[in-house]
């Protein structure tokens, strides 16, 4: 009943003109930033220390224009419920693909792992099918909401235009499948989330800020052989975007652990410094510590170590 009730409100919304949203939006951004305040203390702490070197004129101006564009990114997603594939094209675009033909052409490849961001209107990216066509499948990994009937909405919309949405708990199982059937697929992967304590298994200075990252796109792009590509998006002007597919180069010598997650994090630190206003500054990335990480994995091995203890008594009891 709930999904039913708020699809109905989402679908009539998204008919009105993209330009009659933009008016909401504009409301919507007065009554979040000044009224509501919506985690203004999240952002303006993410922001100063990702950018000590800024004044406070300039940090409130970028978070400012961070407001004004997430309202516009929760419209867009509105209207895109209702988009015409035709309208779709014309205001999400695509660049590179091409190279990523040719490279799984002639390193003989079945996937490509396309990295993001929450930068600029990623939900837009699932349009991407328009544009590959019978050339490759396309996917997305996502990690499913809390509230079922709004986890069935996004999922509705992710996979309007034809892409699949693969939920993170069926990745392996997915992808291998896929191997198997030997389906040519390229697969995005919004990898700048806040890992949970027991999947931080690296460290990187990201933003000015000692960062935990997400390091399962390259293992599992390790063990398929996928090429690895990064989308670096653009917003030209209101309401449309523009991807441009780059393919993420790494020391393949290097002794570090995870070249590609680090090359891929560099490529992300870059697209935000040019215009930061557009990454999701809202979300609390660095609530994680590595010293409480740390401290995490020495009471999960402290307690390992008693377990171990406590069997090895009873097999001597008995």
């Amino acid at each position: 009943m709930a999904y039913y009730l708020v699809n109905g409100f989402w679908w009539l919304f998204s008919l009105l003109p993209l330009k009659l949203l933009y008016v909401l939006s504009d409301c919507i951004y007065y009554l979040l930033y000044y009224c509501i305040r919506y985690r203004r203390k999240v952002v303006r702490k993410n922001l100063v220390n990702s950018f000590p070197q800024k004044t406070e004129k300039e940090i409130i101006k970028i978070e400012k224009g961070f407001y004004a564009w997430f309202c516009d990114y929760v419209v867009e997603t509105i209207k895109v419920r209702s988009f015409s594939e035709e309208e779709m094209q014309r205001r999400m675009t695509f660049e590179g693909l091409e190279a990523i033909y040719d490279d799984m052409e002639k390193n003989g490849q079945t996937f490509c792992f396309a990295y993001l961001g929450h930068y600029c209107n990623w939900e837009w990216v699932a349009s991407l099918p328009l544009w590959t066509g019978d050339k490759l499948k396309c996917a997305q990994i996502y990690h499913p909401l809390e509230n079922e009937a709004f986890n069935k909405m996004f999922v509705d919309v992710r996979g309007r235009f034809g892409a699949e949405n693969i939920t993170m708990a069926e990745t392996l199982r997915r992808i291998i499948q896929l191997k198997r059937e030997k389906t040519k697929t390229i697969i995005g992967f919004i990898a700048d989330q806040t890992p949970v304590w027991h999947s931080i298994h690296l460290w990187m200075d990201f933003l000015n800020q000692e960062t935990p990252v997400f390091t399962g796109t390259e293992r599992i792009a390790k063990q398929v052989n996928a090429c690895i590509y990064y989308i670096d998006l653009f917003r030209p002007r209101r309401g449309y975007y523009h991807a441009v597919f780059k393919p993420v180069k790494w020391d393949e010598e290097s002794e570090k652990e995870f070249p590609i997650t680090e090359a891929y994090m560099h490529l992300l630190e870059e697209t935000i410094g040019r215009t930061p206003a557009y990454w999701l500054w809202s979300h609390n990335r660095w609530k994680r510590t590595r010293a409480v990480a740390e401290q995490m994995l020495a009471e999960q091995e402290r307690r390992k170590e008693e377990r171990i203890k406590a069997n090895k008594g009873k097999e001597q009891v008995s």
